[in-house]
């Protein structure tokens, strides 16, 4: 069986822990999922700074696991240390940002953001920018509560999520809707049934993705 290494760039167990559980039942018995958690970073990435730190640990985690799995997902919305990972590894390896968004433009599609760091708006946007999707991007929404502590509480979580992607609907004309980030996996999953709207949870995107990779190979 496949073994994929999944790099949360948060220095947090329990989101490391949440988003395996998440990959592993997106798999559906596809592949086996480890997880891999910083241990320098903040607990939830919520500003530039800390999405740049987190950089230098993904690809020293992933350094020192070549080889030895067949797929890397680095779990964080905005691939920090992607890139880099992919230049010095031979084991590929996906982001959930990028897999997201390839997914929600696909078919030309217009998709707009939903989550709860807007001090990261910038680095997403730029993210957008160098997968050539801008075009097709309709912009990110932002709940207004303190992110650390929203994730913490999961229906106010799940309720204020709801309210940002009618907005990135009925506002912006969103065809389909990215829930942005790592530690919002649990909430992106329960929103899907819960909407008409398609939404995008980038964890299981990114399972879709590093499969899809090692098939052709």
């Amino acid at each position: 069986m496949r073994r994929i290494l999944l790099i949360n760039p948060n220095s947090s167990a329990a989101t490391t822990e949440m988003m395996v559980s998440i990959a592993q039942a997106a798999a559906a018995g596809a592949c086996d999922v480890t997880g891999a958690t910083a241990r320098r970073a903040a607990p939830m990435i919520v500003e530039p700074n800390a999405l740049a730190f987190a950089a230098d640990e993904v690809v020293e985690i992933a350094v020192s696991n070549d080889g030895k799995y067949d797929g890397f997902i680095v779990a964080a919305f905005g691939d920090p240390g992607l890139m880099q990972v992919r230049g010095r590894c031979r084991t590929p390896a996906v982001g959930i940002a990028e897999s997201s968004l390839r997914e929600a433009s696909a078919g030309g599609r217009r998709f707009g953001i939903a989550t709860t760091t807007p001090s990261l708006k910038a680095a997403i946007e730029q993210r957008v920018a160098s997968l050539g999707l801008s075009a097709q991007y309709c912009g990110l929404r932002t709940t207004f509560a303190d992110p650390t502590g929203l994730v913490k509480d999961g229906p106010r979580l799940r309720d204020a999520l709801t309210d940002v992607v009618h907005q990135c609907v009925d506002h912006d004309g969103a065809q389909a809707v990215i829930i942005g980030g790592g530690p919002l996996g649990e909430a992106a999953g329960e929103l899907q049934p819960m909407l008409s709207i398609p939404i995008v949870a980038p964890i299981p995107a990114a399972i879709r993705s590093i499969l899809a990779i090692l098939g052709r190979q």
